[in-house]
């Protein structure tokens, strides 16, 4: 398939999803996607993660639903341009398609979303394992 109508394509999916932000990142270096963001309840520390991990609160990870474990990607918030690199290691978040993302406890305050508990954000992928 060639690339024009492989884009069109991908954009026809997300379309017919509801929102852009439904299409799923491919993992290449500077893939982008915006959407929003949650963090994991601390009650959640200690649990596994799906990759096999045990989730650390202090630690700098997320979940998402398509991208590889492993994958390093920068998290802009886009209210306030503060950003975090954090690292791949769980599936989700679930239910809510425009929902990108689920943080750590870390990386939630490095963006200092605690508080508002949900932000708008736009991931860029920076290394695919």
């Amino acid at each position: 398939m060639k690339t024009g109508m492989r884009i069109a394509w991908v954009f026809a999916l997300a379309w017919a999803c509801g929102s852009a932000a439904a299409a799923p990142v491919h993992p290449e270096v500077g893939a982008s996607q915006e959407g929003k963001a949650t963090w994991y309840s601390d009650s959640l520390a200690g649990h596994a993660t799906a990759s096999g991990e045990t989730y650390d609160p202090d630690e700098l990870t997320a979940a998402h639903r398509t991208l590889p474990f492993g994958t390093r990607v920068r998290v802009t918030r886009l209210d306030t341009e503060r950003s975090v690199e954090v690292r791949i290691n769980d599936r989700g978040p679930f239910g809510r398609r425009d929902r990108i993302l689920d943080l750590s406890r870390a990386a939630a305050e490095a963006l200092d979303m605690i508080q508002a508990g949900v932000v708008r954000v736009r991931l860029e992928v920076l290394e695919v394992p």
